[in-house]
C-alpha cells in the first residue's frame, strides 16, 4: 500500500522564531495539514467522518520527528504524505517537507481510529478500501 498526496505551505513570519527560522513546533502543524488535506484528496474531511452514524476521529499515537535543515520565513514547502499502512483501528503515514526538493523535516506519524469518546474503533471499510486501490 502506498497513496501520496502533496501540500504545499508557505512559511509566514508568524510561523518563525526570532531567528526567522521556522519555530520547530510548527512542522507538527504542517505535517497536521498535511494528512488532513491527504485524506480530503481522498474523499474524505474531518467533519464528515464525524457526521457518521459511526462517528470517527484520528489521533496521533506516535510520532518520530526528524530535522534535517531550517526553513526560513517566505519559504514554499512541500508537504508530501504517504500512506503506508491501514490496519484494524491505525494509520502509518510517512512525511516530509521539501523546500525545492531539499529534505527539510520527515517523520513517520501512527494514528488510532477513535471513537468521540476516544474509544478505539475500526477503520471503516469504505475508509480502507481507498487506500488500498
Amino acid at each position: 500500500m502506498s497513496l501520496t498526496t502533496t501540500l504545499e505551505i508557505r512559511v509566514y513570519y508568524e510561523d518563525t522564531d526570532f531567528s526567522g527560522l521556522v519555530y520547530h513546533a510548527n512542522y507538527l502543524k504542517y505535517f497536521e495539514r498535511g494528512r488532513t488535506e491527504g485524506l480530503r484528496q481522498c474523499g474524505f474531511t474531518n467533519s464528515d467522518l464525524m457526521a457518521r452514524e459511526e462517528p470517527l476521529v484520528f489521533a496521533v499515537r506516535k510520532m518520530d520527528l526528524d530535522y534535517h535543515l531550517a526553513a526560513r520565513m517566505d519559504d514554499l514547502l512541500t508537504i508530501t504524505t504517504i500512506v503506508t499502512e491501514v490496519k484494524g483501528a491505525r494509520m502509518i503515514f510517512d512525511q516530509k517537507a521539501e523546500r525545492d526538493g531539499v529534505l527539510i523535516a520527515s517523520a513517520q506519524v501512527i494514528v488510532a481510529c477513535l471513537t468521540p469518546e476516544g474509544r478505539p474503533r475500526r477503520i471503516p471499510q469504505d475508509v480502507i478500501s481507498v487506500f488500498n486501490d
